[in-house]
């Protein structure tokens, strides 16, 4: 093992987009920061439907104008419910305009958000990529030192966790977290069709979980299916065209005749909660913090406003010169944040389990409530704003990023 350490501002282990989106943050901010950690691989096909609100931070930290193009906006989100059940929900429909939005958001290919997030990263002069594995962390009084698998240490007093569901920093803080899983996996899958989509994304409702397809640039979506793992496995094990098949006929052929495009993966889904999301100077984002089911569109959305948060936090420790791994500047970002990964939690948990249940008054009381989003303008319109733009508690700087 080197003997030599390397020093810094503020190290964040991680390889995925809210690893880079906090890196970028807190460089922006001023923190010479320096990002560890393995580049996730080129061949996940998932799409991030990113809402209005993480478009804003993505433009401030100068990575938007870089992935613009290649992203199919948000500006119709379609609620049918394909349950066949006694008692249905009515079919909602959000639109953007309603809220003086051109689009709620926008759905882009996460390898293509990743390469405009490294983009950006090699442009900070105080940014430094290394992509190596990082082996070990070591919490101390005063700083907090990484290992890499090369033998390299990196030492500084604020660590970001970013390094997933199974992290290795949330470890090293002692920080427990609670696990549900759910008896449900999410296929995901890019597609072709033969009509257009209008930029509007629809979910069906199914007894299984939402079938949702999202917009991708010209005509193509990309799919997330919920269903029973038996049948995910089923379904996953049909050749290209008879999965296309089974797709359309969910979809009703909305979309016209389906072709695969290459790439399709299983997701297990579960949901697992931080007990806090800082202690011993290490701050955890993203999955690390937080992982929640692929329903509303909420994951990497918590994880960008994570990233923001602590970059906000510990920029203002630093041009106060206070200490970035403070107590205080971890207190205050589990504070900050606590509430929100809480109640899109809870939303989505309520959503999904009254949609799988089979007790009559419970389908009843969500056919309701989507009635009453449908009818009445006013509370269409505060939970259209409430999703895309969440009236969260946030630190503010004067130069905020």
């Amino acid at each position: 093992m080197s003997d030599k350490i390397e020093t810094s501002g503020a190290l964040v282990v991680g390889g995925g987009p809210a690893a880079l989106t906090a890196a970028i943050a807190l460089a922006q901010a001023g923190i010479a920061t320096v990002l560890a950690g393995k580049r996730p691989p080129r061949t996940d096909n998932r799409t991030t439907a990113l809402l209005a609100g993480s478009i804003a931070a993505l433009e401030q930290l100068g990575v938007w104008a870089l992935c613009v193009d290649k992203a199919a906006p948000l500006m119709t989100m379609r609620l049918v419910d394909d349950t066949g059940r006694l008692w249905r929900a009515p079919e909602v429909k959000f639109e953007a305009h309603e809220i003086d939005l051109d689009a709620f958001g926008y759905n882009i290919e996460n390898p293509v958000l990743i390469d405009a997030l490294e983009a950006r990263a090699r442009a900070l002069a105080n940014l430094r990529v290394i992509d190596d594995e990082v082996t070990a962390i070591e919490p101390g009084d005063e700083d907090v030192t990484i290992t890499l698998k090369n033998g390299a240490r990196l030492v500084a007093p604020l660590v970001i966790g970013a390094d997933g569901r199974n992290s290795l920093c949330r470890a090293a803080a002692q920080i427990n977290s609670s696990e549900h899983k759910y008896h449900q996996v999410a296929l995901t899958v890019c597609l072709r069709h033969t009509r257009p989509h209008h930029d509007t994304s629809t979910e069906f409702h199914t007894t299984t979980g939402p079938f949702t397809l999202v917009p991708l640039p010209g005509n193509r979506s990309s799919l997330v299916w919920v269903l029973r793992p038996h049948e995910a496995d089923a379904i996953f094990a049909l050749d290209d065209d008879e999965l296309a098949l089974q797709i359309e006929r969910a979809a009703h052929s909305i979309l016209g005749k389906m072709t695969l495009e290459p790439g399709r993966a299983l997701f297990p889904l579960s949901t697992r909660t931080a007990a806090r999301f800082g202690a011993q100077r290490i701050a955890l984002v993203g999955e690390a913090a937080h992982v929640i089911p692929p329903i509303g569109a909420q994951g990497l959305n918590l994880g960008v406003r994570d990233a923001v948060t602590i970059a906000e936090l510990a920029g203002r420790a630093h041009d106060e010169g206070r200490d970035v791994g403070g107590g205080d500047v971890l207190i205050a970002y589990d504070r900050a944040r606590r509430g929100d990964v809480a109640s899109r939690g809870l939303v989505i948990d309520i959503a999904n389990r009254t949609l799988l249940s089979d007790f009559l008054p419970l389908q009843g009381l969500r056919g309701l409530g989507l009635y009453a989003l449908d009818r009445i303008g006013p509370l269409r319109r505060a939970v259209m704003r409430e999703g895309v733009a969440p009236r969260v508690r946030r630190p503010q700087r004067h130069n905020a990023i």
